[in-house]
């Protein structure tokens, strides 16, 4: 689950972590009041949204007295904030963080981040503070520094000590740069966090170590040890299609393709998903059933994929282990005649019931293409497709 920066420096305060005081504001009167509380020279207006590039976009400004904020936030709130990483259609800025100015003598990079090839978590430092780190990774792979985490010890002082050295850190500033990372670590492993990244970590003038920049994901299937983190979601920040599969407990993730994807089980999800553009198209959707998916959950599955209008076929893919084909099938039909289904669909069953499914399939009033096997199922679906249209 991702946060908001405000709500991931709330949560690094309480791990030691220095960040500039700020508030979150969710109207220009209330950024006004968050300027005069903090009484501050200078200050930062900040949109908050789930992307970064925020200020190459002009979602960070830095103002100079309380009115300035107040004409800031009133333009900022409501825009339609354009990213890398939000793509063209971008997102709109509901709140906003106003924080105190820093003087910045130097800019760092820090993260934490599971390394799945090490299985295990990684300290990501570099030099290069504010550019994005795939960038620094890409062209200068010689400037970030790691230290990879034994679990059953955690981050060691001697691990971050060496990490501000190749920093370049000395004396207070490199013992303060210590706290720093191993208050970070602890935030990650006690909140069950998924990635945490500071970009940039800055250094002030008084030497001072502190976040600027904070991004923190939590592990979704962590969160049943955390309910008070549910608070923290923003809906408005998520895919409408992503939070209606949610309500099902259906594991979804929309794509941009035309070929809409009913699977059960995520490597054999991500498989179909490949044979479908080795085919020539492209998938509309991540969508894992389960192992154990039921009439009604077939019947939420189709009601999710078809609510994209980009779908212009179905591929359904299932292996009947758990569940028994026959059940899919009876989902399937079930759900094509509450829905009115006109879209093309092709259905490849193997397992339990293989044959029974089939003859459901083949004998019911709707024009299924049943098919053989995985890859001849894939290619059919984008053949239909083309020739649709």
């Amino acid at each position: 689950m991702k946060i908001h920066e405000y709500q991931s420096k709330e949560i690094l305060k309480k791990f030691g972590v220095l960040v500039p005081e700020g508030r979150v504001a969710f109207t220009p009167e209330e950024a006004e009041n968050a300027a005069l509380e903090l009484k501050k020279g200078r200050y930062v207006v900040k949109a908050q949204i789930h992307a970064g590039g925020r200020g190459k976009g002009g979602g960070i400004r830095l103002v100079s007295n309380p009115q300035e904020v107040k004409d800031i936030s009133g333009q900022m709130l409501g825009m339609k904030l354009v990213t890398a990483q939000t793509g063209s259609q971008g997102k709109i800025v509901k709140r906003i963080l106003i924080e105190e100015g820093v003087d910045i003598e130097k800019e760092l990079y820090l993260g934490i981040v599971l390394d799945r090839s090490e299985s295990r978590y990684v300290l990501m430092a570099s030099s290069e503070g504010g550019v994005e780190i795939e960038k620094i990774a890409a062209e200068f792979p010689e400037k970030i520094f790691k230290a990879y985490i034994d679990p059953m010890i955690g981050l060691a002082s001697y691990q971050a000590r060496n990490i501000g050295y190749l920093l370049g850190l000395e004396g207070k500033v490199l013992q303060k740069g210590v706290k720093f990372m191993l208050g970070l670590y602890d935030a990650f492993i006690s909140c069950n966090c998924s990635l945490a990244e500071i970009n940039p970590l800055v250094i002030t003038s008084t030497g001072e170590v502190v976040a600027l920049d904070t991004k923190i994901n939590l592990d979704d299937n962590a969160l049943f040890r955390h309910q008070d983190f549910m608070e923290l979601r923003d809906i408005d920040e998520e895919e409408p299609l992503e939070v209606e599969a949610s309500k099902y407990n259906l594991n979804y993730i929309k794509l941009d393709g035309t070929v809409g994807c009913m699977v059960n089980g995520a490597g054999l999800a991500m498989a179909t998903m490949d044979l479908i553009k080795l085919a020539g198209a492209m998938p509309a959707n991540f969508l894992d059933v389960g192992g154990g998916a039921s009439v009604e959950t077939v019947k939420n599955g189709f009601k999710i994929i078809l609510s994209d209008k980009n779908v212009k076929g179905i591929l359904i893919n299932i292996f009947g282990g758990i569940v028994r084909c026959d059940r899919v099938a009876q989902g399937v039909m079930d759900a094509a005649s509450d829905m009115n289904l006109k879209l093309p669909v092709v259905i490849r069953l193997e397992g339990t019931n293989k044959e029974q499914a089939e003859h459901l399939l083949k004998s019911s009033r709707f024009s299924f293409t049943v098919a053989s096997n995985f890859q001849e199922a894939a290619s059919k679906i984008v053949e239909i497709i083309n020739r649709e249209v």
